[in-house]
Parts: C-alpha cells; structure tokens; sequence
C-alpha cells in the first residue's frame, strides 16, 4: 500500500488535505496480490534489502515474467547500457592498449532467458544440473542492448575481457556461444 497526502498547499485539487491510501496493481494484468506487493518485493531485491532469498515469492511469478518479457527489462537494460557508454566516453584514456572493460556473461552479456522461463522465471529453487544443461547447449542469446555496447567500446578502442562464474570445462561451450551471438572480439575469458 502506498500512501499520498498534501501537504497544506492553498492548491485546489479536489483533495482536502487527506490521506489518501492509493493501491498499486502489481500482480500479472494488474491484478491486486493480497500480502504482497511484487513491486516493492523487486524493490527490494535490487536495493539489498531483501537478502539470502533463494525463489521469488510465487505470487510473483507471472509478474515477474511480464517484467522480463516486455518493454521494461528492455528499456532498463537500455538506461543501464547508455549511462556505461556516457561514463566509457568520459574517460581520459591513453593510447597504450592498457584500456579493458569487463563483462560478466550470465545476465549481462549472454540471456538465459530460456532457461529461467522454463522454470518459472525464479519460482522453482535454482537447479545447477539443469542450469548447467542450459548452458551446454550454447544457445544463449546475446542481450542486444549490451552488444550494443560492447560494439561501442570496441569503436572507443577498449578492449573487452569477459568474467563468469561458469567453471573451467564451460570454456570451450562458452567461447563458441560468444562468438556465434556475436561478441567475438576480446582479448580474455576468465572462468572460474
């Protein structure tokens, strides 16, 4: 629940100067999610608040999924993207061919959308064996407003080195992964 009220303004608004509970519609379509606001549940996964959670709550599921889905990943991916180009450009670099940027893989680079649609978008605790036959099958499709930059960078001179939680015996399914989608110019892949 959400709360408005004015603060004493001698503005004519048709509110007379009352709290007024507002409630937002959270749930997938709009719908109103009795105990939980998946809004502010997100919220608070990003801000840290909420940690050690292992599933997101199942009430979430489908909006979690619109989320991802539709425009709004996109255009954050997009706002998170352009603001790294703007601060790239902003750099003094030095023509010595020191200037790296590191990408993660999972999530940042490479989407396993697929996967986590399978598997109900976070609902069903995280599974390393079929999380692992994912990634086996190298199909993970680049995320385009990261390639986006990636390429940006390339044009700035950076060069680009890649960082992943994924073990050493992924190397070679990954680096084919990257270059089929795309990202193949870099000069490291750091496994784990």
């Amino acid at each position: 629940m959400a709360i408005a009220t004015s603060h004493g303004l001698d503005l004519d608004h048709g509110i007379d100067n009352k709290i007024l509970p507002l409630r937002l519609k959270s749930g997938s379509g709009g719908h109103y999610i009795k105990g939980i606001t998946c809004s502010s549940w997100r919220l608070g996964v990003e801000a840290h608040n909420i940690i050690d959670w292992k599933t997101i709550p199942q009430e979430c599921e489908d909006y979690v999924g619109n989320y991802i889905l539709g425009q709004h990943y996109r255009a954050d991916s997009k706002v998170v993207n352009r603001e790294a180009y703007f601060y790239a450009k902003s750099l003094n670099l030095t023509e010595d061919g020191k200037n790296i940027w590191i990408f993660d893989i999972d999530e940042t680079s490479l989407s396993n959308l697929h996967y986590y649609a399978d598997h109900g978008f976070g609902v069903e605790p995280f599974n390393a064996t079929a999380f692992n036959e994912w990634v086996e099958l190298g199909e993970a499709p680049a995320l385009p407003e990261t390639k986006k930059f990636y390429k940006k960078l390339l044009s700035l001179g950076i060069k680009i080195v890649f960082l992943t939680g994924r073990p050493e015996s992924q190397r070679d399914i990954t680096t084919k992964n990257l270059n089929n989608v795309g990202y193949n110019k870099y000069e490291k892949l750091i496994v784990k």
